[in-house]
């Protein structure tokens, strides 16, 4: 179930902001209503809009809710696409929803236009249609169309959207193909690792039970691990699973994911690829925001609705502040200590010529193609690298393995005294 973010006036006339559950807006405005509060507004609630208002039980049912709910960033850009298309072309926007609903193959989003179309013929807004599917469109691409409904230039905004959508995409699907070989070499690795202290290990404790000899500690503590594996297959698994699942919980606290987010930035080389990836996101997401008349305080916070890190999130929010005290945003930034020199000039100059927009569309170009150098070394490096990790992990396991048979002569002779 969806939240929304409410702004009401209560009996006594006093301001109150919150979070309420409902299915649609229509819902979350009756719940209110019902309880006898003066509405100002009610919007579908991002994740960064709430966070430190939830549980974590709260918290894990929304990224439940953002999973059932969800589309492919894929399906979303080609979506925007034909959409801006349709609406160039001269059909309008409830006909052209309405002609997507039905060539619509993927059943979930199907359902979410025949929705959007419905609400648009009950007199609803394009931006206030998609705005009660959060779980699809994001409150920044919902802002993004309200820009365009308001400037009435939707046509141009869904085109820019969708631009901007296929550049991410691109982006994230050339980080996630980096990061898959070295997976799964980790993951073979794991495999390997579970095969020697399965199969392996037990054969040579055997053999050495039989000798009777005295094992030097790596190798005893190793037949250890191994008896341990070997006689708790089932609590082993349960223990990797519970491991899952207990960093999964972690990262959805404010705290642990600062300190996971953080950590993934340390990672040698994996790290710059992840840092350049997020400045050229929090970049192309500045430059389209401020193209479409978006005001600052709204692009900064929806800006750090989607960088998803927790540490940039925080450096965002604490320039905001700076901003709403008076400060320059490229000397916000700065601040934080978190934006590199390139980028804090380019917002810099944008901010003496007005042109921020337009830098910060060439900043994101210039991370976007940092990202590709990074990456093009991390494939030369990474695999000899990761052969070298494995085989110095699988070749330590060996040689305690191996430690007693290196004085087999002594070993076989106490056996036999």
């Amino acid at each position: 179930m969806p939240n929304f973010a409410y702004v009401v006036k209560d009996a006594k006339g006093a301001r109150v902001e919150g979070v309420i559950k409902a299915d649609t807006l229509d819902m979350a405005v009756d719940k209110l209503a019902k309880e006898g509060s003066t509405i100002i507004s009610v919007k579908a609630a991002s994740e960064g809009a709430f966070k430190g208002k939830l549980s974590l039980f709260d918290k894990l049912m929304f990224t439940f809710y953002k999973w059932r709910t969800g589309v492919s960033l894929r399906t979303l850009v080609f979506f925007t696409r034909q959409l801006s298309t349709m609406f160039s072309a001269g059909l309008t926007i409830e006909k052209a929803i309405t002609d997507l609903e039905k060539e619509e193959k993927n059943k979930r989003f199907s359902r979410v236009l025949r929705k959007i179309s419905d609400d648009i013929r009950k007199g609803y807004s394009l931006s206030e249609a998609m705005q009660q599917h959060p779980g699809v469109f994001n409150p920044l691409y919902v802002a993004l169309v309200t820009a365009g409904e308001v400037s009435g230039t939707l046509h141009t905004v869904l085109d820019e959207l969708a631009e901007y959508l296929e550049k991410i995409e691109d982006t994230r699907r050339k980080v996630v193909s980096a990061m898959a070989y070295p997976i799964f070499i980790l993951v073979f690795l794991a495999f390997v690792t579970w095969a020697l202290f399965y199969y392996i290990i037990p054969m040579f404790a055997e053999v050495y039970s039989d000798f009777g000899a005295e094992l030097p500690g790596p190798t005893l503590a190793a037949i250890a691990i191994s008896n341990f594996i070997v006689n708790n297959v089932f609590g082993t698994i349960l223990i990797v699973i519970a491991i899952v699942i207990g960093v999964f919980l972690i990262y959805l606290t404010d705290r642990g994911r600062y300190v996971i987010d953080g950590l993934k930035l340390k990672i040698p080389v994996i790290g710059r690829v992840l840092s350049n990836s997020i400045m050229s996101k929090f970049a192309r997401t500045f430059s389209i925001l401020m193209a479409a008349g978006v005001p600052i305080m709204d692009t900064m916070e929806l800006t750090e609705n989607v960088v998803q890190n927790a540490v940039v999130e925080g450096g965002i929010r604490k320039a905001r502040v700076l901003v709403k005290e008076g400060y320059g945003v490229a000397n916000a930034f700065r601040r934080t200590g978190l934006f590199p020199p390139t980028l804090l000039q380019m917002i810099a100059t944008g901010e003496e010529t007005g042109d921020m927009d337009k830098l910060l569309g060439k900043a994101a170009e210039f991370y976007e193609k940092l990202v590709d150098s990074v990456i093009d070394r991390l494939t030369s490096l990474i695999e000899p690298l990761l052969i070298v990790i494995m085989a110095a992990i699988v070749g330590s396991i060996i040689v305690v393995i191996y430690l007693p048979i290196f004085d087999l002569g002594d070993a076989i002779s106490q056996g036999y005294n």
